[in-house]
């Protein structure tokens, strides 16, 4: 009897330690997020490709509403409640919840030099000391274009400023399409797509946005100015009545094929391909009169850090590291056509499209947009909002372009201090 009692609680003890090995002994770490349209790709692809790897980790991709996301962390950290790795916006949110001590310092994480300064200025203390967050994406500012109105007009993709207009002039000319689509409605794509996209060519990408930050550069001088000029120089050959077309009414005349050029970025790939029935092509900003070197707008977009009060940190850490890997970098990428990963390694892109935006790389140098680091702190004279106004105030004709500029600038020193 004492004998088969041994055995039995040999046995069962077995079972126990089986019971920990595949099931209670597995580490759970979860993932915060505001995209909670990944969902399915995080679920079947993403976290599916690390479990190949790190079986014994079980990954939950828990996002939440991207406008409720920022006070649903918030409200998580405060109660010990969020998850092991925070997905971070970039700049200033991202860096308040380092200060706070809520994201980890990722200085030692083994892959963080697979990220260029660029890549990671976004997820940086001002002084670029402390990196807090593992780059994921960026988004790149371009032109698409219908290649169906190039083809029957017989034009080609310019490579310069003066090819650019010429390519307007002729499509105007013709009057079938509207040469630009883009309206000055909702104010923000005047700057965004049109200002921060043709802009880096005349600041020359860093050194100008840097320039700002430090004091050396004005935006009513130099390459800023110029970038006004040019910007001007695009009313004639807008949509009619484009003072009143909103971003959604823009979007919905190019997929209808009324207008050939659409001034944007990479982020409207998946929904032209679901809505357009042209085939899409895309040129990089035309290079001003006398400029050597090309520059792109390569926007810092998404990353992800570590919870400084997380209770799997080592786990956290494992997929961190995997996430800096041309395996994680690959398959993000293809999942989400025209958000392409930060990482410095060369991966290939199944859409054509996205390929195109992303081999810029190779002969351009790449910035982020001139308001987005530090200029854009005060809330009442918010360089980003005056950029809104000002571009589309230049289009629209009720600024010219010192105005603009004069007022942009103003604004900007009439808080902003350049550290010594």
């Amino acid at each position: 009897m004492k004998k088969s009692a041994a055995v039995f609680l040999l046995l069962a003890g077995g079972v126990a330690l089986a019971g920990l090995a595949f099931g209670q002994g597995k580490t759970k770490i979860s993932i915060e997020s505001w995209r909670n349209d990944d969902l399915k790709i995080w679920q079947n692809e993403i976290i599916p490709a690390f479990n190949k790897k790190f079986p014994d980790i079980e990954v939950t991709f828990a996002p939440s509403a991207p406008a409720e996301y920022n006070s649903a962390l918030d409200a998580k950290l405060q109660g010990g409640s969020a998850g092991d790795l925070i997905t971070c916006r970039p700049f200033d949110k991202s860096l308040e919840l380092y200060n706070k001590g809520n994201l980890a310092s990722l200085n030692d994480l083994a892959g963080m030099g697979n990220f260029s300064n660029v890549a990671k200025s976004a997820w940086q203390t001002d002084d670029g000391k402390n990196t807090f967050c593992v780059p994921m994406a960026s988004v790149i500012h371009g032109f698409i274009y219908n290649k169906a109105i190039f083809a029957e007009l017989g034009l080609k993709e310019p490579k310069t400023e003066a090819e650019f207009f010429k390519i307007l002039a002729t499509i105007k000319k013709n009057g079938k399409y509207a040469p630009l689509v883009m309206g000055t409605k909702d104010q923000w794509e005047s700057a965004t797509v049109g200002f921060q996209n043709i802009g880096p060519n005349y600041w020359q990408g860093e050194t100008g946005r840097l320039g700002l930050i430090a004091g050396k550069a004005k935006y009513n001088t130099g390459g800023f100015l110029r970038t006004f000029q040019a910007l001007s120089k695009w009313t004639p050959y807008l949509e009619q009545g484009y003072q009143s077309v909103s971003y959604p009414d823009a979007q919905n005349l190019f997929s209808l094929g009324r207008g050939a050029i659409y001034p944007s970025g990479s982020w409207e790939i998946s929904g032209f391909r679901a809505n357009a029935k042209f085939e899409l092509g895309a040129f990089k900003p035309p290079l001003p009169a006398g400029a050597k070197k090309c520059y792109i707008s390569d926007h810092t977009d998404i990353a992800t850090g570590l919870n400084a009060n997380s209770k799997n940190k080592e786990s956290a850490k494992k997929f961190l590291e995997w996430m800096t890997t041309p395996e994680f970098a690959e398959i993000y990428a293809n999942a989400l056509p025209g958000f392409f990963s930060l990482s410095k390694a060369k991966i290939k892109l199944k859409d054509p499209l996205a390929q195109e935006f992303v081999s810029w790389r190779d002969d351009c140098d790449s910035t982020i947009r001139s308001s987005y680091q530090i200029l854009s702190r005060n809330e009442k004279l918010n360089n980003e909002n005056d950029l809104w106004a000002a571009s589309a105030g230049v289009l629209n004709g009720t600024l010219t372009p010192k105005a603009a500029a004069d007022m942009v600038q103003k604004n900007l020193d009439g808080w902003y201090k350049p550290k010594k």
